[in-house]
């Protein structure tokens, strides 16, 4: 059992998606070290009111951004996996993303002005928006190194501009700056991020002047909209649900609750890079076995990515459920000691998020991106719904976690119908995610009463951790039976 183990994980070692998938989580695990950082400095060195204004002109700015963008990146990577011409497709789909960044600047200034009075607020949003025009050309530029599985490149220019954020926030100890002073500076270091995903992040592919000179018409742009509308509702509200929530606490809660809640997102958003840079590497592998039509090696390379999904969900649960108390309050200071118990409820919904993107990605591969759309409009619908009635009836920022979680939740479900009737998910697998899920985090939440939370934590992922392990190689032993027997029975 153990050469079994071993072979698994040198095959796995070898593989693409190892590689791409293991310089993506190492490069953010250093880049969110200094971007966590430069927001705790934020934390810690501005006032709650500065703190918070900035924090709501860089959601609503973040909000649009996720518009802007069109969700076109997974249209552009399988159509350049199929075009003839890449070049003409590259820089058609990079002029969309300069036209609607300017077109979104426009728009996010107007937005402001409607949405907020205060003179501070409006003054951080409009400049903020000015990042969305730089943020589209990287965000088309990513997308072609993903394609071209060049994301270390990508990898690297996100670390150094980190450290450049990192080097900035840290000027607040040495010297009063005002908060337009930190977004002017931030806008700067983002065009220095972007000089580099031209000079290092395309080769000779694209630059400013072939974008410039790339002629697409209005009708060029209406026709892609239009064939591929799905894929901007797709990449749009999958944002939304974070970015809507900033806006919420801040037009319903104080300005303590809009603080309370990006740190809350902040700690989430740390915890899933994992599924969200693994899944860069995991959706051209789904794709490419879609297309050699496999679907046996597609059905089997989905439920083992499945499989380790799961667990980190629940690892990442049951870390912040032990340990918040201790860490959370010592990192952002006793200023905000509240979030440890906020945390614990974002976290919830860890324990569908990773599977849910995996499912997510599997439905785009096998082009059913409009069971996927719909699926998404109906999840956001009710996690609005249910904010909007949860803040109506007891105006607390658990109404929101509760509402993003159970939203979630349903998101997930309809998932697995779509993959049962498709017959990729069995009802079987379906429940036994379920079950499993259940009983883990009920276990976890009853039994660390009990005994010491750290000790706990390492206990119960000994046993569980054992436990998946012999569950793991059990089925990888079954699958490399399956095929033998076949052959054998074809040889007779």
């Amino acid at each position: 059992m153990l050469g079994t183990a071993t072979n698994k994980i040198n095959a796995f070692k070898s593989s693409p998606l190892f590689k791409n998938s293991f310089w993506g989580i190492l490069s953010n695990i250093v880049q969110n070290v200094f971007l966590t950082l430069f927001f705790v400095i934020l934390a810690r060195k501005l006032g709650t009111d500065e703190f918070a204004h900035y924090l709501i002109a860089n959601a609503l700015y973040l909000l649009l951004a996720a518009f802007s963008t069109l969700g076109l990146s997974q249209w552009f990577i399988r159509e350049l996996d199929d075009t003839a011409d890449e070049k003409e497709l590259i820089n058609r789909f990079f002029k969309v993303q300069l036209l609607f960044g300017i077109a979104f600047f426009f728009f996010n200034a107007g937005t402001a002005l409607v949405l907020y009075s205060d003179f501070n607020i409006r003054v951080y949003t409009i400049f903020f928006g000015l990042n969305i025009i730089v943020d589209n050309l990287i965000y088309a530029i990513k997308a072609l190194n993903i394609a071209k599985h060049e994301q270390k490149i990508t990898f690297k220019i996100l670390i150094i501009e980190a450290l450049l954020l990192f080097a900035l926030a840290g000027t607040l100890y040495l010297f009063k700056v005002s908060v337009l002073f930190l977004i002017v500076a931030q806008i700067f270091i983002r065009l220095f991020s972007l000089n580099l995903f031209l000079r290092l992040g395309t080769s000779k592919l694209v630059s400013i002047s072939t974008i410039l000179k790339s002629e697409i018409s209005y009708k060029d742009v209406k026709a892609l909209i239009i064939n591929n509308w799905v894929f901007v509702i797709i990449g749009s509200i999958s944002l939304i649900y974070w970015r809507s929530a900033n806006i919420i606490v801040s037009k319903f809660l104080s300005l303590t609750d809009v603080a309370i809640y990006a740190i809350t997102y902040k700690v989430f958003s740390v915890f899933i890079i994992f599924p969200l840079i693994v899944s860069n590497s995991v959706y051209p592998a789904l794709v490419k076995l879609f297309n050699k039509g496999d679907v046996e090696k597609l059905k089997e390379f989905y439920q083992n990515v499945f499989l380790f999904y799961f667990l980190y969900g629940l690892l990442a649960f049951s870390f912040i459920f032990s340990f918040s108390d201790i860490l959370l309050p010592f990192i952002f200071s006793k200023t905000y000691e509240s979030t440890a118990f906020y945390t614990r409820e974002m976290f919830l919904t860890m324990l569908v998020f990773p599977t849910a993107i995996l499912q997510a990605n599997l439905l785009v591969a096998i082009k059913l991106e409009r069971f996927d759309m719909w699926i998404n409009a109906a999840s956001l619908a009710i996690y609005i719904i249910l904010t909007m009635i949860g803040l109506a009836f007891h105006q607390s920022l658990t109404g929101i976690y509760l509402s993003i979680f159970i939203s979630f939740l349903v998101f997930h479900f309809i998932q697995d119908l779509v993959l049962i009737n498709r017959k990729i998910l069995t009802k079987g697998h379906m429940a036994f995610f379920y079950i499993i899920s259940i009983t883990c985090t009920l276990a976890y939440v009853e039994l660390i009463q009990f005994f010491n939370p750290y000790l706990f934590f390492v206990l119960f992922w000994v046993i569980v951790g054992t436990l998946f392990l012999l569950f793991f190689l059990r089925t990888q032993k079954k699958h490399s039976i399956q095929p033998t027997v076949a052959k054998n029975l074809e040889d007779s």
